[in-house]
């Protein structure tokens, strides 16, 4: 009887236990999906500060079509970076920023510094845009930096609502 009562006790406590695991994750789905503030940093409707770079039409990321993989259509290519070199006190980094043509979503590009100093904000770039060239608000002294391009993806439509977002980190040596 008492190995019973125990084993009763246990899956009470499991139940309750998991119960409480359900409600903490649902809490936490629903505080994200609607009540969860953005960052105004990457905010779509937040207009960029300071020098924007030339944005053209006809951007491409380098990679032949071969090495792309096809998209599914709830797929968003994202461009990766591994190093960046510039010299010290320029105002200008030489590194393609831009939307690949296959996808269907816009880009709101912030290029950054891991302590979150803002280097750069971009326009919308619509698929195909981007920019080789990309000013920066501020110089840097010589040294290795990580640097991070978030990539804000929204919609192509007027509201711009915001889809999801994603981080390229990278090296970039200052020289």
């Amino acid at each position: 009887m008492s190995d019973r009562r125990d084993k009763e006790k246990n899956q009470n406590k499991l139940i309750i236990f998991l119960s409480i695991g359900i409600v903490v994750c649902l809490a936490v789905t629903v505080w994200a999906l609607f009540f969860r503030q953005g960052n105004p940093a990457i905010a779509p409707d937040v207009k960029p500060d300071g020098i924007v770079g030339k944005v053209t039409d006809g951007w491409d990321t380098g990679l032949k079509n071969k090495d792309v993989p096809a998209l599914q259509d709830t797929q968003i290519q994202i461009p990766g970076y591994s190093t960046a070199v510039m010299k010290a006190g320029d105002k200008s980094l030489h590194m393609s920023i831009g939307n690949p043509t296959a996808n269907t979503c816009g880009f709101f590009v912030t290029l950054k510094l891991a302590d979150g100093t803002v280097l750069y904000r971009s326009e919308l770039l619509e698929p195909g845009f981007g920019l080789s060239d990309v000013p920066l608000e501020k110089s840097l002294d010589a040294g290795e930096y990580t640097a991070i391009v978030l990539f804000q993806c929204v919609t192509l439509d007027e509201s711009h609502s915001r889809l999801n977002a994603a981080e390229s980190e990278f090296k970039l040596i200052v020289k």
